[in-house]
């Protein structure tokens, strides 16, 4: 062998060496990997059933009311004068949108358990209202009070799921709640329509019995919340000091936030003021826009293609599996790849199609198979800006704010969604469709500005021209 090549060689060698010595140990690779799984395992099924199932009840109670309108409260309410339906459906959002920031804040004070409760049986109280409401004033009323308490619940969960988990473990997780209520939710128009044939029963007719009905199963979910629902890892008592201890040390190694910091209100200013915050908040508006927009308006869809208020209501489920399937698998492909944008981008391109399917189409399969594309392009998208999100924040003060941020503009989303679908729209909802696709579009650029902004930061981080990205050192942003 000649000395040149002795010499390149031992170079690569060294290369190698060099680049094993440089590379840190996994967050938990001083525990033993099966204790880890199991612990992981544990803690999945403590927190993500119970909280799929809460906030499979959430969004039945805010989106049951398209399925109440076509049971007889349309007729019973007269909300078919003027936008009446459209400014019901819409007086939710304006409560629900103000109140995630304070919601979030007072989460740290009062703690998951009794927060969450507070929440559930606040909105389950205002559902069971509205089964004996006589005007539509009064629906608006307790449209106002479920928006109220349901304004600090899912931000809460969201930052709860974040806290015991590390970056790249996330969206799975959210993705998996968020299919429990996706799988739930697609049975609620079934459920819905064996609820309307009790009309007439002690004087009510069938849309009211949805109220009453899940109104008083919400009150006793929210009481077993009390029971079952998790806390945040320092002070959850289902968990073992030594689980415990393993739990704050991954997420401590993932990005040095398991200790809460104090929120200040130089903090929420600052978070306020970051245009980051925003840019997550109008990507989930966006992403939530087509999904309200399929939970209120697919049963009028549906009947506008001819079909019967049974038949509606029974198709109304389907699309629903498609988006789980669908929903999981992006949420994998993201955590595999350790990539957020591109997939959101790809979900974005089927939301898009499906609008222009069901919009532009005449076959009663094809518009119906567009319904399918749109809840599989919308769902995936909700858990994974959430994912998208988290994974490029740290300490606690901030997470809370900019999950609640994030999720105030979902509440945007809801009214923009519930004013854009018109009733004098109908069949087609030309405007709506259109106003969905922008904000799809709009979506896309924000990708494009993000992943931009932080490959770029990340580039300089790593060339050693700025200080540690989020105050965290060994920091880098996910893509």
């Amino acid at each position: 062998m000649s000395d040149d090549s002795k010499r390149s060689s031992d170079l690569r060698i060294d290369d190698v060496e060099k680049k094993s010595h440089d590379e840190p140990p996994a967050p938990d690779a001083h525990y033993d990997p099966k204790f880890v799984k199991k612990t992981l395992l544990m803690i999945d099924f403590r927190l993500l059933p119970i909280m799929g199932l809460l906030y499979a009840v959430a969004l039945i109670d805010r989106t049951n009311l398209g399925i109440a309108r076509t049971a007889g409260m349309e007729l019973d309410l007269k909300l078919n004068i003027g936008e009446r339906y459209s400014i019901a459906s819409m007086i939710y959002f304006i409560p629900y949108t103000l109140l995630q920031i304070p919601g979030n804040i007072v989460l740290r004070i009062l703690g998951a358990r009794l927060h969450l409760t507070i929440c559930v049986v606040g909105w389950g109280v205002s559902q069971l209202g509205m089964g004996f409401v006589k005007t539509w004033g009064e629906l608006c009323i307790c449209r106002v009070l479920l928006g109220v308490f349901e304004a600090g619940f899912f931000p809460a969960l969201v930052y709860i799921i974040t806290t015991w988990y590390k970056r790249h473990e996330v969206q799975k997780r959210l993705a998996l709640f968020y299919i429990i209520s996706i799988v739930t939710g697609g049975f609620a128009p079934i459920l819905a329509y064996a609820m309307t044939l009790l009309k007439g029963k002690h004087g009510y007719n069938g849309w009211q019995w949805i109220f009453i009905i899940e109104g008083a199963a919400t009150i006793g979910l929210g009481l077993l919340a009390w029971v079952f629902a998790a806390d945040f890892p320092e002070t959850s008592k289902f968990v073992t000091e030594e689980q415990r201890k393993m739990i704050l040390d991954r997420v401590e190694a993932d990005r040095k936030d398991s200790v809460p910091d104090e929120v200040t209100f130089a903090k929420v200013t600052a978070v306020l003021l970051d245009p980051i915050s925003w840019a997550f908040g109008l990507m989930f508006m966006a992403s939530t826009m087509p999904a309200y927009a399929v939970g209120f308006f697919i049963t009028p869809i549906l009947l506008s293609m001819g079909y019967t208020v049974s038949e509606s209501l029974l198709l109304s489920a389907p699309p629903s599996g498609a988006a789980m399937i669908s929903t999981f698998f992006f949420a994998w492909l993201s955590d595999k790849t350790k990539m957020r944008a591109v997939w959101l981008a790809a979900q974005n391109f089927v939301c898009i199609t499906g609008l222009m399917v069901t919009g532009y189409t005449n076959s009663n399969a094809t518009r119906y198979f567009g319904l399918f594309l749109v809840g599989m392009g919308a769902s995936g998208c909700v858990p994974g800006v959430l994912a998208y999100q988290a994974n490029n924040v740290t300490s606690h003060s901030k997470r809370a704010v900019t999950t609640a941020i994030t999720i105030a503009m979902g509440g945007i989303g809801g009214i923009f969604a519930t004013t854009v679908w018109r009733q004098k729209d109908f069949p087609r909802y030309i405007p709506g469709i259109w106003a969905t696709m922008a904000c799809q579009f709009t979506m896309l650029i924000l990708l494009c500005i993000t992943s931009f902004v932080f490959a770029r930061r990340n580039k300089l981080r790593r060339e050693g021209k700025c200080g540690p990205l989020e105050n965290t050192e060994g920091f880098y942003y996910t893509l």
